[in-house]
């Protein structure tokens, strides 16, 4: 079922269905353990020049890697754009984006479309899965099937001095499928950062970073 952007105006709506979406027996949500960033950054990486990353700095990774997946997240984007970036009533913002991403267990590539809403305040985005959207040049693009629809909620939280990345993702299965998770749960035990932070410490703090 194709959802019109008209449908959902406000970060609250997108907050809504995503909390709809979370709480439903048949989906498949999964939430990563906030990563204390800098704790895992002295525990388990050299830095070269050493020093403590901000909540502003994860903050302002989450905005470019939201506008920008192909950059900040290669290794699952092959490539993608976005466009209609634009306000929302209040401290809210409000693009689309579509990629072509590595699936979650098969490994298969397939367009990815989603609706983006970002919150400045809370330091939150929300990126709801779409079967079809139109592009600004007027092309409906429409979903692969390669899996499931999915909605995910970046964050950067904590306080500024001791910033926690967030994340949380909800697939919208016709029943709860555990084997999505597998890959989720395989990050978290290998207790490293998210592999966009470790893009945007070199690339846009110019911090040489290796793993220990």
């Amino acid at each position: 079922m194709t959802i019109a952007a008209e449908k959902i105006p406000t970060f609250a709506d997108a907050e809504a269905e995503f909390e709809r979406a979370w709480a439903n027996p048949k989906n498949t949500p999964f939430e990563m353990p906030g990563v204390d960033v800098n704790k895992v950054l002295a525990q388990r990486y050299t830095m070269n020049p050493s020093r403590a990353l901000t909540r502003s700095m994860v903050w302002d990774m989450e905005l470019k890697k939201a506008w920008d997946p192909k950059t900040y997240i290669p290794y699952v984007v092959s490539s993608g754009r976005s466009w209609g970036r634009h306000e929302l009533p209040g401290n809210y913002e409000h693009f689309f984006r579509a990629s072509v991403q590595i699936g979650w267990v098969t490994h298969e590539r397939g367009n990815v479309n989603e609706e983006v809403f970002v919150d400045r305040d809370r330091r939150r985005i929300l990126f709801m899965g779409r079967q079809e959207m139109t592009t600004d040049t007027g092309e409906t693009l429409v979903a692969s099937d390669h899996q499931p629809l999915f909605h995910v909620e970046h964050a950067a939280g904590g306080s500024e001095e001791s910033p926690l990345n967030v994340w949380r993702i909800v697939l919208l299965t016709e029943k709860r499928e555990l084997r999505f998770t597998e890959p989720f749960k395989a990050m978290v035990e290998a207790g490293l950062l998210p592999g966009f932070l470790e893009i945007y410490i070199e690339r846009d703090l110019g911090i040489a970073l290796a793993r220990r």
